[in-house]
């Protein structure tokens, strides 16, 4: 669970009377119709047609390096249970439910990974384990996702994209807010993105800079949807601080568009993908890998679109990026500290302890995370477990092959 402490805002509810979803049709499209838009306006249905049409893609590529030495090739991070019991791709998948069920639900993951993710949430059925060729890039995967979704069900259809490694206290918020965020998709063309309030000038975060209200819409202090008139993915220190004090908004990494919406955005604002976009189209998987570049969905669409709506949500989200953001997550002891397996801290304060061999004990120490696996242990002060590309680097093979899994 979030530390409340750190936790955002409730927002209010939508007023007694507005409508909470609006929903696109999701029936089937010929195939030579997807990736296009119908021209009439998408109408208005109960929320109970909504959800039986909401769809989900979440990516879950990678191994998760900024997790070593628990991450491995033969265990990557969406395999940890890093907050919970359970791994966070099992987590993500739960979340989404009953709102979108397994078998509306696509993954979007790496031939290496995929058997072994599958295992973990055997629900989803293997025909919507979509495993790429070659690492795509969020942008090109979400491509992938919204071709999918629009010869499924058709290209108005409305899908949640997501990734598998965030965290979210509260559930039924979380799952709330996907339906407002439904109903602004559905009814125009939109990209909407879930949006949290900034409680710390983080630069690895995507910043949100609010316009003006959406029409129909309350304000963006009572909780309403807003214009983005800028995004900036990852900004320095200083011009975090500066969007912020300016009012701008965490990108959650959350996303709710028509697949059509999607793909047509990203042939307008995209040119690492616009080559390969007709391929993807035609079905050729391998001819659209070939044909684009590498690049984020953040960078390659959201800092360039005008059509990107934000939506305030509190549903106690947190990005699980690295070891250090453990500590909001994570259930934490009278002092702070973060404890999953057997171990006891005397005098210690805002430290994370993994333990997956043997006991670990921890005396007079603060904001150190102590992780020991069978054959290792690694001991950093958080501050510099935020980035260990520099410490992998250097460490010997034989020492990077005693990791789990490795």
């Amino acid at each position: 669970m979030v530390d409340p402490q750190s936790s955002s805002p409730v927002f209010p509810a939508p007023p007694d009377g507005e409508p909470e979803f609006l929903a696109a049709a999701g029936a089937e499209a010929p195939d030579d119709l997807v990736g296009t838009l119908v021209a009439e306006e998408p109408q208005p249905v109960d929320t109970l047609a909504v959800e039986q049409s909401l769809w989900a893609v979440v990516l879950a590529g990678g191994i998760g390096s900024r997790f070593w030495p628990l991450s491995a090739p033969g265990r990557p991070k969406q395999l940890l249970a890093l907050v919970g019991d359970r791994p966070l791709i099992a987590d993500t998948i739960a979340r989404l439910a009953p709102l979108v069920p397994a078998e509306r639900v696509l993954v979007v993951t790496s031939r290496d990974i995929a058997d072994a993710l599958h295992a973990a949430i055997p629900e989803v059925p293997a025909a919507n384990m979509l495993i790429e060729p070659r690492p795509l890039g969020t942008a090109a995967a979400l491509a992938w996702g919204a071709q999918e979704v629009a010869r499924r069900a058709g290209p108005r259809t409305v899908f949640v994209a997501l990734h598998a490694d965030l965290a979210v206290a509260y559930p039924e918020e979380f799952r709330r807010v996907i339906r407002r965020a439904a109903g602004i998709a559905a009814s125009a063309d939109d990209l909407v993105v879930l949006a949290a309030r900034p409680t710390r000038p983080d630069t690895g975060f995507g910043y949100l800079q609010p316009g003006m209200p959406l029409e129909r819409e309350l304000p963006l202090a009572q909780g309403g949807a807003v214009r983005v008139e800028r995004f900036i993915e990852k900004p320095g220190a200083i011009l975090a601080e500066t969007m912020i004090e300016r009012g701008a908004l965490w990108n959650t990494g959350v996303f709710v568009w028509q697949a059509g919406t999607v793909l047509d955005a990203l042939q307008a604002n995209t040119p690492e993908l616009e080559h390969g976009l007709p391929a993807l189209a035609a079905g050729r998987l391998d001819r659209f890998a070939g044909l684009i570049q590498s690049v984020s969905i953040d960078r390659g669409l959201l800092e360039r679109s005008d059509r990107v709506v934000a939506l305030p949500a509190d549903f106690g989200w947190d990005d699980v990026g690295t070891w250090a953001c453990l500590r909001r997550v994570r259930d934490l002891d009278d002092t702070g500290n973060g404890v999953s397996g057997d171990a006891f801290l005397v005098e210690a304060s805002a430290n994370i302890v993994h333990a997956e061999a043997g006991t670990v004990v921890v005396y007079g120490c603060t904001s150190m995370l102590v992780v020991t696996l069978p054959g290792l242990t690694f001991v950093t002060p958080l501050e510099r477990a935020k980035e260990l590309k520099p410490l992998l680097d250097q460490l010997p093979e034989k020492v990077k092959r005693q990791v789990a899994g490795g």
